[in-house]
C-alpha cells in the first residue's frame, strides 16, 4: 500500500469554541497516514538471499506485484552476508521487514535452546528427540537464566547496531512467539522483565524504529489475557501482536480442514475481538503478524485446493479493510507464509530442497503459500487493491481539552491525498469515539464533516 503524507487542516468549530477557532483556523498539521497492510512471513529471506540470488529477487518482485510489502524475517548475526543483501534488496524496492531477533522455538540458529547451551545450561531438548512436552518444559528456564537472556542482547546490540538506520525496517521484534511456557507467578515476572527489557534496550540504541514483542496474544500468554495486557503496557512496545492458528489450536480438524473453516472463522474473530480491546485501552494499534491454515484434506501437495485457507485468508483480510476504513486499531496482517516459487522435492524438508514458508520440521507446502496457488493470489489482489485505495488519518484536536458541554459540535478537515479513487476514514482523538468513513471520485482535496455528541473522557 502506497504511504502517503496527508495535509490536514482545521477549518472550524461551530459552538462555543470561538477562541479556538480564532486561534487555529486556517492552520494545518503535517501528518504520516497509517500504514494499514497485508503483508506476509518469508522467515528464510537472508539465507535465500545468498544460497539462491535470483530467485529471492524474483520473489520479492512477485510479492510487490501483488501489493505485498511488509515481510517478516529472522534476523541473525551469523549471515550478515544475507542480511545486507536482503535489507538492500527490501529498501530498493520500497518493502519493509519486522526482523525479529529470537525464536522459542528449534528451528532457526538464535533461540531459547541455543542460548541456554551457550549459557552454560547443558544439552537441552530437541522437540525432533524428545517431544515438544519436554522441550517447552525446558524453556520456561529461558527467562529467567541471567546469562542466557545476557548473551541474546549481546547478539541484538550486534544486529540493531549494524542496521539501525536501514529504512528497510518497520519494526523489530524481540522474539518470534516468546512464551513464559509455565504459569507460576517467578516466571511470568521474568518473562516480562526479559521481553520489555530487550524492547528498552533496542529503543535505546534506534529509538527511530518501531519495537513489537512477536508474541501469540493470549496463547501465547499461557492464556491469561491479564499478562497479554501487563506484557504490551510498556513505552518500549509501540503495538500488540497476535498470532493465530485454528488448526495448530484444534479449531479444526484434519479430516474436515475445508469444511471446518466456518466454525474455526467464528473462533478467530472472537481472538481478534478481544485483543482489538486490549489495544484500545492501552491506546495502541494490533497486528496480526502470523496467521495460517492448512491445505484441503492437510495435503502438502502444490496442486491441492485451498478452499478452507481461501475463507480465513479472506475473513482475516476483510477486518484490516474495515479497520483501514474506520481508522480502527487493527493495523494489519502477514500470513504465514510465503513459498513463492519453491518446488520442494520432498513432503518434509531436505538438504538441497528448495527454501519454503512452512520451516524445516513441518510439512512443505501445508502452510505456504505459492505464487502458483490462484484462488488464493486472487483474494490477495483483490484485498491488497482494495486498501489501496482507502487514506486512512488520526485527526489531532490540539486544544481537545476545550470540548466540554453537550454539543454537537462540527469540525471539518481538508485531506490532501494522491489516491484515486479515495475511500477517507479517520478518527477524532481523543476519546471522542468517533470513526467516520467518506468516499470520493477522485484525486484531490477533501473537506469532511462530521458532528459528535460527546465531550472527551478525562
Amino acid at each position: 500500500m502506497t504511504n502517503n503524507r496527508l495535509e490536514l487542516s482545521i477549518l472550524s468549530i461551530i459552538g462555543f469554541l470561538m477562541l479556538f477557532m480564532a486561534s487555529c483556523s486556517g492552520n494545518s498539521a503535517r501528518q504520516e497516514a497509517p500504514d494499514y497492510f497485508i503483508g506476509t512471513n518469508m522467515w528464510y529471506a537472508s539465507r535465500l538471499a545468498v544460497e539462491d540470488p535470483a530467485r529471492f529477487e524474483a520473489e520479492l518482485d512477485s510479492l510487490k506485484a501483488h501489493g505485498i510489502t511488509n515481510l517478516r524475517i529472522l534476523a541473525t548475526d551469523e549471515n550478515w552476508e544475507g542480511m545486507d543483501a536482503a535489507l538492500k534488496a527490501f529498501s530498493k524496492r520500497g518493502m519493509k521487514g519486522v526482523l525479529f531477533l529470537n525464536n522459542a522455538w528449534e528451528w532457526s540458529e538464535d533461540g531459547y535452546r541455543s542460548w541456554l547451551e551457550k549459557a552454560g545450561a547443558g544439552v537441552q531438548p530437541h522437540p525432533a528427540r524428545d517431544g515438544y512436552h519436554v522441550y517447552m518444559t525446558a524453556m520456561a528456564a529461558f527467562a529467567s537464566n541471567a546469562k542466557a537472556v545476557e548473551l541474546f542482547q549481546e547478539h541484538v546490540r550486534r544486529v540493531v547496531e549494524r542496521y539501525k538506520d536501514s529504512d528497510a525496517i518497520y519494526s523489530w521484534q524481540v522474539c518470534n512467539e516468546p512464551r513464559p511456557f509455565r504459569t507460576d507467578t517467578q516466571v511470568f515476572d521474568d518473562f516480562c522483565k526479559y521481553v520489555q527489557g530487550t524492547a528498552a534496550l533496542i529503543k535505546s540504541i534506534d529509538p527511530e524504529h518501531m519495537v513489537s514483542t512477536g508474541n501469540e496474544g493470549y496463547m501465547g500468554c499461557e492464556k491469561d489475557y491479564a499478562l497479554v495486557e501487563r506484557l504490551n503496557d510498556c513505552p518500549d512496545i509501540d503495538y500488540i501482536t497476535i498470532h493465530i492458528w485454528p488448526y495448530n489450536w484444534g479449531w479444526a480438524k484434519e479430516n474436515n480442514i475445508a469444511g471446518g473453516a466456518a466454525d474455526a472463522q467464528q473462533k478467530v474473530k472472537d481472538y481478534i475481538d478481544r485483543h482489538m480491546q486490549i489495544a484500545r485501552k492501552l491506546g495502541k494499534k494490533v497486528v496480526i503478524e502470523e496467521f495460517g491454515y492448512p491445505r484441503d484434506g492437510f495435503s502438502f501437495s502444490r496442486d491441492a485446493s485451498t478452499t478452507g485457507r481461501d475463507a480465513i485468508y479472506g475473513y482475516v483480510f476483510s477486518r484490516v479493510l474495515a479497520s483501514a476504513r474506520n481508522a480502527d486499531v487493527l493495523l494489519g496482517c502477514n500470513f504465514w507464509a510465503w513459498s513463492g516459487l519453491a518446488n520442494p522435492a520432498h513432503d518434509f524438508w531436505q538438504e538441497g530442497d528448495d527454501l519454503c514458508g512452512d520451516p524445516f520440521q513441518e510439512g512443505q507446502g501445508l502452510n505456504g503459500v505459492y505464487l502458483s496457488d490462484a484462488s488464493t493470489m486472487a483474494i490477495i489482489d483483490a484485498y491488497t487493491d482494495s486498501l489501496d485505495t482507502v487514506t486512512s488519518i488520526d485527526v489531532p484536536v490540539e486544544h481537545d481539552w476545550m470540548f466540554l458541554g453537550e454539543g454537537p459540535f462540527k469540525l471539518a478537515v481538508d485531506v490532501a491525498s494522491d489516491k484515486a479513487p479515495t475511500e477517507v476514514g479517520y478518527s477524532i482523538n481523543r476519546d471522542l469515539d468517533l470513526m467516520v468513513n467518506a468516499m470520493n471520485n477522485e484525486s484531490g482535496s477533501y473537506t469532511l464533516e462530521t458532528v459528535y455528541n460527546k465531550a472527551p473522557k478525562f
